[in-house]
């Protein structure tokens, strides 16, 4: 018999906040399942403090103390790496790991190139770069992703700080650190999947996921496809569980019955049928995001080192 899901922290991408997950918090509540959305330093609520690494992943930390002490960790892009580093030094904390689009490693010239645009370009333009920030995100977003992410606000001022701080971070050798199951969840045309089959290799116990139809920002652009490999991770995980590996943390199953309840705002949703298991109430049938099978993975890595 299944054991109970585990709790689920979710950690935002840069510029962002906590309030990205919406669909997703609300999707995972919906299904009976305990959910948490963080804000970093230099975010969010958090918009006042200074970004730093360790002030990142001491709010990860936190976040899964609020839920009961372990969880489910899932991060997008700076959030994901973010995570790889908390699932490295905390693994107490973590029974499962979903990385989604940061599939590349934070070379240190990208990371300067990155910083130096910041504190060279857009702090220095009248509104700090807010009206660039928004045309993307109303261009590359769908309506109610593009609300849901702006509802927090956007961290204009981090991005130098947030440059400087990644370099302290070295997700492969991390990976490889990690006893707990990784999830890869990278969008087809995500610029930031261009190692994740080095990545792959790094873990442990690794498994990939394409996304298609999405770019980088997968869980805003894709929203239930997003939310049904979630729902499937968790399905996976509880069924790996003993009772101790959730914190003591009761949650009721997803069922059938709360398929209303799963899918907001997205018009492609394809009914399952009603005796299939709630890992499917998303509403999007499984041939619609791609997991790559484990006997295509390449093989382990002998140097996992990130480049100085």
């Amino acid at each position: 018999m299944p054991g109970p899901a585990p709790p689920v922290v979710l950690v935002h991408g840069l510029r962002a906040s906590r309030t990205m997950w919406r669909a997703q918090v609300e999707s995972l509540e919906g299904a009976g399942h305990v959910a948490l959305a963080v804000d970093l330093p230099g975010h969010g609520e958090r918009i006042a403090e200074t970004f730093t690494w360790d002030g990142a992943l001491q709010a990860v930390r936190d976040g899964v103390d609020a839920v009961g002490g372990r969880a489910l960790v899932v991060g997008l892009s700076l959030g994901g790496y973010v995570a790889i580093a908390h699932a490295a030094r905390h693994p107490e904390q973590v029974v499962g790991l979903v990385a989604a689009a940061c599939s590349s490693r934070p070379y240190p010239v990208v990371l300067r190139a990155w910083g130096a645009a910041a504190d060279g370009f857009f702090a220095r333009l009248p509104d700090r770069g807010a009206a660039i920030n928004q045309a993307l995100v109303d261009r590359t977003l769908p309506r109610q992703a593009a609300a849901d992410v702006g509802a927090g606000g956007f961290a204009l001022d981090v991005v130098g700080d947030t440059m400087r701080a990644m370099r302290a971070a070295t997700p492969l050798s991390d990976l490889a650190r990690v006893d707990a199951p990784v999830w890869l969840v990278n969008g087809r045309y995500d610029h930031f999947r261009g190692e994740e089959r080095r990545f792959l290799a790094a873990c442990r116990d690794g498994h990939l996921v394409v996304v298609p139809g999405s770019t980088h920002l997968v869980s805003l652009v894709q929203p239930v496809r997003f939310t049904r490999v979630l729902l499937e991770v968790l399905d996976t995980l509880a069924a790996r569980a003993e009772p101790s590996d959730v914190g003591g943390v009761e949650v009721p199953r997803a069922g059938a019955s709360d398929d209303a309840r799963l899918v907001r705002h997205d018009d492609d949703v394809v009914t399952e049928p009603r005796e299939r298991r709630g890992r499917h109430a998303a509403g999007v049938p499984s041939a619609e995001v791609e997991a790559v099978p484990v006997e295509h993975r390449p093989e382990a890595l002998d140097d996992l080192a990130d480049p100085s």
